[in-house]
């Protein structure tokens, strides 16, 4: 007896012999993604720039981003009143993410790391040295993963 072959049915047997390994390569682009926006964030925060946030984070009504007890509303107050004036008061701002850990469900991703922050206050000379933690939830969209919100905790280093 000769066995013919059924196209259709060696499709379905290659797509469910490869679905693990596609699965697992796009955890590793989301993963990677997530990463990339993370460091681009950490540059922002640096140099006093805002570009970062404004094409990585969805700036929706009612977002708030927490750091250490204050927060900003909205992505605007964030970057107008927090991430750009850090310039004017921060020399050397050194801000890392460490230890970033992905986790992803769908279209729906948070990131957790471990955060550094050093600098000098220039208007005493006060040197900062904190750490602490930081989360951060992202929302998939046509334009790829945004930042939905962060909350960092970070505490003096003793």
């Amino acid at each position: 007896m000769r066995l013919q072959r059924n196209p259709i049915l060696t499709l379905l047997l290659l797509a469910v012999l490869t679905a693990p390994g596609v699965a697992l390569a796009s955890e590793e682009n989301d993963a990677a993604e997530l990463e990339a926006i993370i460091n681009a964030i950490e540059s922002g925060w640096e140099n006093a720039d805002g570009t970062p946030f404004y094409t990585n984070f969805l700036g929706q009504d009612g977002a708030r981003f927490i750091e250490s007890g204050g927060q900003n509303e909205g992505l605007r107050d964030l970057v107008e009143h927090h991430v750009e004036p850090e310039g004017d008061v921060l020399d050397g701002l050194d801000l890392t993410f460490s230890n970033i850990e992905t986790h992803v469900e769908g279209d729906f991703a948070w990131a957790l790391a471990d955060v550094s922050v050093k600098a000098t206050v220039k208007k005493d000379g006060r040197q900062i040295h904190n750490r602490g933690h930081e989360t951060f939830l992202f929302r998939r969209t046509t334009d790829g993963w945004k930042v939905l919100h962060t909350h960092s905790s970070t505490r003096p280093v003793r």
